[in-house]
């Protein structure tokens, strides 16, 4: 079992950062693939990066690349999401996930996720 707290969430402006955490709690995180994804009302939830257990692989969407950033430490429980160069179409409810089977880039792949925090970019 894995529980999943999201935080870091909040409005900011074009242009700005933002560093989302997400805390795990459960045996196997140190063993698991993260992700993040994103959900924007009235569209379907999509996946934005991923990174192996051990930290040494990561994933983008194309969108994100070269503005955000997946990091994890597994001593902490804790895998981030550094936002950089925001836009508005990043607006979006951010969740994160641990891996279960399948694709890192489909969320069907994932077996638990968090309760989402909300990231807001005004232009």
């Amino acid at each position: 079992q894995v529980q999943l707290v999201e935080s870091g969430g909040g409005l900011v402006q074009a242009g700005d950062s933002l560093r989302l955490a997400c805390a795990a709690s459960g045996r196997t995180f140190s063993a698991s693939a993260m992700g993040w994804f994103r959900q924007a009302p009235g569209k379907e939830r999509e996946f934005v990066a991923a990174i192996n257990w051990s930290g040494s692989t990561t994933w983008y969407t194309d969108s994100v690349k070269d503005r955000f950033t997946i990091s994890r430490d597994n001593a902490k429980n804790t895998v981030y999401l550094q936002m950089n160069s925001l836009k508005p179409t990043d607006t979006a409810v951010y969740y994160c996930a641990a891996h279960y089977s399948g694709s890192y880039r489909r969320s069907e792949a994932y077996g638990y996720w968090g309760q989402g925090t909300q990231v807001t970019v005004s232009s």
